[in-house]
């Protein structure tokens, strides 16, 4: 992953369009750019898993939908493509545009970390702060060098860390009624 910044320049949706379609994810978070390139295979088989079973979950009780990799165009300089979203029904109605984007908070946002200090940062930092601040909420970072989660669930009018599990810990969640999964089954 790779920041791209300009003394005094603040991004914009828009220019997004005038970047190279070369396989990188590009995001903007307050006006910066963010360029990713393709993640680690170990990255891309917890996204499956965590997708796989919040889906299988979300097609039983009909309650929401998940899915990876959404844009999610909270304003012109807020462009954000988390790893995985799930969103209920109600709060999905009013969330997409006419192009298929959301347009606001989902009630759940993941991110699954690749390696490096600036990625990091920009999910630990960065993404927790727009997630908080657009109305998120909960947030889990998923960990898959270090088989952990953390948890994020707003109290009040913020994200706070409410817990950090292990392999032998369950993941569950006051959004998804009867959800459990043994959080080691995520990363193996």
């Amino acid at each position: 992953m790779s920041q791209t910044t300009y003394e005094g320049v603040r991004w914009i949706t828009a220019d997004l369009e005038l970047l190279p379609d070369n396989g990188n994810r590009y995001e903007i978070i307050d006006g910066e750019l963010f360029v990713t390139r393709a993640p680690h295979w170990n990255h891309q088989k917890v996204c499956t898993k965590i997708l796989s079973v919040l889906n299988i979950w979300s097609e039983t009780t009909g309650l929401g939908e998940t899915v990876p990799n959404p844009g999610i165009l909270f304003t012109d300089t807020d462009n954000v493509i988390p790893d995985v979203v799930w969103a209920s029904n109600q709060r999905l109605a009013t969330l997409l545009d006419d192009a298929g984007h959301l347009t606001g908070a989902p009630e759940l946002v993941i991110e699954v970390l690749s390696p490096g200090i600036e990625n990091e940062r920009r999910d630990r930092e960065a993404k927790l702060k727009l997630y908080s601040s657009r109305g998120v909420q909960e947030y889990w970072i998923f960990d898959w060098r270090l088989q952990q989660i953390e948890v994020y669930q707003r109290q009040k009018a913020a994200l706070v860390l409410i817990a950090t599990l292990f392999a032998s810990d369950e993941l569950n969640s006051p959004l998804l009624p009867g959800f459990v999964c043994l959080v080691g089954r995520l990363f193996v």
